[in-house]
This record gives C-alpha cells, sequence and structure tokens, in this order.
C-alpha cells in the first residue's frame, strides 16, 4: 500500500523498510530531470532533512526524508538516467529507509493526496 506527504513524494513500506520516490504530479511540475544527487547508503537521516537533489530544466529541488532512520539502499542508476523519474516516476524510486519506527499512519492515502493535488 502506497502513501504519500505533501512535499508530494510516494512511500511504500516493504517489511521493515520505506521505499521513496516522487510522484507523477512531482514529476510533471519539475519538467524534464537532468541531474540527481542521492544520499550515501548507511547514513542517518532526520524526518524532514534534505537528502536528495534533483535539477530539471525548470528548477531545482530537494527530496526530505519523510521519516527518521538509516539510509540502506539508493536506485544507483538514478544518477547516470535521471529521465527515469519524467518517465515511470512511481518506478523510479530515490532511497530505501529503515524508519526508526515503522508508522505509516501519518502520511495520506492515495484519496487524501488526490484531494491535495486538485
Amino acid at each position: 500500500m502506497l502513501k504519500y506527504t505533501e512535499d508530494h513524494e510516494w512511500l511504500k513500506q516493504e517489511g521493515d523498510e520505506i521505499t521513496v520516490g516522487i510522484t507523477a504530479h512531482a514529476s510533471e511540475q519539475l519538467g524534464d530531470v537532468v541531474f540527481i544527487e542521492l544520499p550515501e547508503v548507511g547514513r542517518t537521516v532526520e524526518a524532514g532533512e534534505e537528502i536528495v537533489v534533483i535539477e530539471s530544466v525548470k528548477a531545482a529541488s530537494d527530496i526530505v526524508a519523510p521519516v527518521a532512520g538509516v539510509i540502506t539502499a539508493v536506485n544507483e542508476a538514478l544518477p547516470d538516467t535521471p529521465g527515469a523519474v519524467n518517465e515511470d516516476p512511481m518506478g523510479a524510486w530515490f532511497f530505501r529507509i529503515k524508519p526508526a519506527a515503522v508508522d505509516l499512519s501519518g502520511f495520506m492515502d492515495e484519496a487524501g493526496y488526490r484531494a491535495l493535488i486538485g
């Protein structure tokens, strides 16, 4: 089951880890993505900390950690093929995080996210 943040990230819980990417809406707003900088595996992050840099033809943006935890994996293909975010935003995940506490109840479901973006 997917959850969503107000920052247009999608979250997918898989066991004790959460996979994080950006929504199709965010991808459309950014335009063509040309650069992505990912966090280091093993890095401990706080919720709200900026950990991914995305640059597009329109703007530069950051992805923040939705929860506190440790980065367990990154999508190593993205820095070489940043356009994958535009082609398949739901498939082009950015990182996986092992949260200090696995509780996604505070995030929106799909209906809540659709209401947010109108």
